[in-house]
């Protein structure tokens, strides 16, 4: 068995105010503690910029979407003038500005697509497991900051989350 298992307590400090879980999270990553989680009723840039997390690779799916999207329209209406080669008052079979509207249209089509194929791939939903260390308070008014320490270090980390503004639970 695992003697660090054991010692390691999970507490987590609850702020109702968004600038002052950032500074939270700032100041623990500074500090002896470990973050493990951060939980907020809403997404937070302040947080995520405190935690220093990347920017999401969703806009590149969504890019890849719309070029892709572009040429099958344009490719499609050129095969489609082609296949009932129809003359129209002499103009050419293959007349490149009104393509460029279907190529649009498939533009926007294809990026909507490429943007959810992206957001299912990297959002991780299929993770619909709560985990033991939350609370209900996360999804109302409150930020929740998920540290660990050790046993003896209860009351300190307590003191700390106390002393930037937020409350505490502490989960066995």
């Amino acid at each position: 068995m695992n003697i660090n298992m054991n010692t390691e307590k999970y507490i987590m400090g609850f702020f109702r105010d968004e600038d002052q879980a950032a500074q939270a999270v700032t100041d623990l990553k500074e500090s002896p503690y470990t973050l493990k989680r951060v939980h907020g009723p809403f997404p937070s840039h302040k947080i995520s910029r405190a935690l220093g997390q990347k920017k999401s690779k969703i806009g590149y799916f969504t890019l890849a979407g719309g070029i892709f999207g572009f040429f099958a329209g344009f490719v499609l209406a050129v095969y489609a003038s082609i296949q009932w080669n129809l003359m129209v008052s002499g103009k050419p079979v293959i007349s490149y500005v009104p393509f460029f509207i279907v190529g649009f249209e498939f533009t926007i089509l294809f990026a909507v697509f490429g943007n959810i194929i992206g957001m299912l791939l990297l959002s991780r939903l299929t993770n619909t497991k709560i985990p033991v260390q939350y609370d209900d308070r996360c999804s109302g008014e409150y930020f929740g900051l998920l540290a660990t320490c050790s046993r003896g270090e209860l009351d300190t980390l307590a003191d700390f989350f106390k002393s930037k503004g937020g409350e505490t639970r502490i989960f066995e």
